[in-house]
């Protein structure tokens, strides 16, 4: 963490390593603590290659509910917390700039038979969020998500 600059947001220094891991996604033998800033995708373990952390963001607005967006880019309003096939609190990392992010949606996966190993469908639904309005960053199982 950058400890000389007073602009420095933490949420946005993990979202960094993140994308960052998530655009060189490979298979490493390294173990260390499963938190959000871990050096690498996947279990050490892992014969599957995780290409995705999704993460579930905590606005200070929110009453402890995960912000929820829309899974399509029709106009639709999602409630904080809400998950639903037309709402999601998942999402992808797909750039950090300074103190904004841009996330991709991610859909809960209904398939059967695939759900178990890929939890999640990368949507077309992106959003860009100024990371002072993040409060906690909620980070779940590396996964990988097809088309990434």
């Amino acid at each position: 963490m950058n400890t000389e600059n007073n602009e420095s947001n933490c949420i946005a220094e993990i979202l960094m390593t993140i994308y960052i891991l998530q655009k060189n996604a490979c298979c490493c033998g390294d173990s260390c603590l499963d938190t959000c800033d871990r050096g690498f995708l996947g279990t050490p373990a892992t014969t599957v290659l995780a290409n995705t952390r999704p993460v579930m963001l905590y606005t200070c607005c929110a009453n402890g509910n995960p912000w929820s967006m829309p899974t399509t880019k029709e106009n639709i309003t999602c409630e904080a917390g809400t998950t639903s096939t037309t709402c999601s609190p998942v999402f992808r990392v797909e750039k950090v700039d300074g103190n904004c992010a841009t996330f991709r949606v991610l859909a809960e996966n209904t398939d059967p038979v695939t759900s178990a190993t890929n939890p999640y469908m990368a949507t077309n639904s992106f959003f860009t969020m100024d990371l002072s309005c993040v409060c906690a960053v909620r980070c779940l199982n590396d996964t990988c998500i097809e088309c990434m």
